[in-house]
């Protein structure tokens, strides 16, 4: 696709969308031009240029969900490139592993080249994939590092499968774990302090990582509707006409105003009412820790950025190479810590939207 225009990552930076241009990459997506790498790269111009991705999806076969995986995996391949991989390592990944790529997106961009070479070496599917990437960030957050084991990604994957295995009773869990310490460690100190659980059973307790807090609404009373005010009495007919139309974006029933802010109703909550600065983060499930669903679904985390004292029951925001992460500590926090997860909301399951519209249904 060399048709896309310089900064082709970047689109938004030309307001004039070309519809022609548009044409010719909804054309080359529907027919599978190219490789995936510029599939990414003409998904994210589309829906920068005001192409919403069910539009794409319908025009070009290309379903939601894959379009955020080729652009997400695109702008890591991309980082990986600009770092340096060696050239078997790119001309792989040029070809494949748009859902291996997707996996390191919250690794920093020298982290995504050590990972997807060590994903190349080792030949990992997508889920050991997040698994390398899951333990590579867990061991950047260690103030200092552990005896034996290097700051290789290898060590990094093979220093959280020793320490998960010294928290195992059951033997062939234990013995899972080894082996795949052994399998991704690199250096040799680091190998000896794996190879002592061959031989040292001794079981080390660790404080269970504590539940997420999901909500779901149950009840529409549970929903309420942002409405604009005019003003107050009296008003002229031009502050009537003045007044803005609300537009509410699904699932949660956001509010967009003139300007970049927006709001969001929140129900009163004790724990929102209490919340002295709160803010609302909106992503999908998978980017929380531990997700419970394999599907991913949006959801909004309700922060607290006031409480940032670390407590062992609570998950907080922090600060990950320039971009927010959520995180759980067993022990107290070694970096800082950016506000309190108060609350994970997710939105109304509404088994037929069409009733909800219709009182006389409803009342029947």
């Amino acid at each position: 696709m060399n048709d896309l225009p310089p900064n082709s990552d970047n689109p938004n930076d030309n307001d004039n969308v070309n519809d022609e241009l548009a044409t010719e990459l909804l054309r080359k997506l529907r027919q599978k031009q190219g490789n995936w790498v510029e599939w990414g790269q003409a998904c994210a111009y589309l829906q920068k240029a005001s192409h919403n991705p069910q539009a794409i999806f319908e025009a070009t076969g290309f379903e939601p969900i894959q379009q955020n995986q080729v652009i997400v995996g695109s702008q890591v391949y991309n980082s990986i490139e600009k770092v340096g991989v060696s050239p078997e390592v790119l001309s792989h990944y040029g070809i494949r592993g748009s859902d291996i790529l997707y996996e390191f997106r919250l690794l920093t961009q020298e982290e995504r080249a050590k990972a997807a070479e060590l994903a190349f070496i080792h030949k990992i599917d997508a889920d050991e994939a997040r698994e390398v990437a899951r333990a590579i960030k867990d061991f950047s957050y260690l103030r200092n590092l552990p005896e034996g084991f290097s700051n290789h990604p290898g060590d990094a994957v093979a220093y959280q499968c020793w320490k998960l295995a010294r928290q195992k009773s059951d033997l062939q869990e234990r013995s899972r774990l080894i082996a795949k310490g052994l399998k991704f460690v690199h250096t040799q100190s680091a190998r000896e302090q794996i190879e002592r659980l061959l031989t040292d059973f001794t079981v080390v307790s660790q404080r269970p990582a504590p539940t997420l807090p999901f909500y779901r609404p149950d009840s529409e009373s549970e929903l309420p509707r942002l409405v604009p005010v005019v003003g107050e009495l009296p008003l002229t007919p031009q502050d009537f006409k003045a007044s803005p139309m609300v537009e509410e974006i699904e699932p949660f029933r956001m509010v967009k105003f003139s300007g970049e802010q927006a709001w969001v109703p929140l129900p009163g909550w004790q724990v929102v009412l209490s919340a002295e600065d709160p803010v609302v983060i909106l992503c999908n499930s998978d980017r929380l820790p531990n997700p419970t669903q394999t599907a991913s679904t949006p959801v909004m985390v309700v922060i607290d950025r006031a409480q940032r004292q670390w407590e062992s029951g609570s998950y907080f925001v922090v600060d990950n190479s320039g971009e927010l992460d959520f995180q759980w500590f067993e022990t107290e926090a070694e970096v800082p810590l950016l506000g309190r997860i108060l609350v994970i909301v997710r939105p109304k399951r509404i088994l037929d939207e069409s009733l909800t519209k219709d009182s006389w249904q409803i009342d029947e």
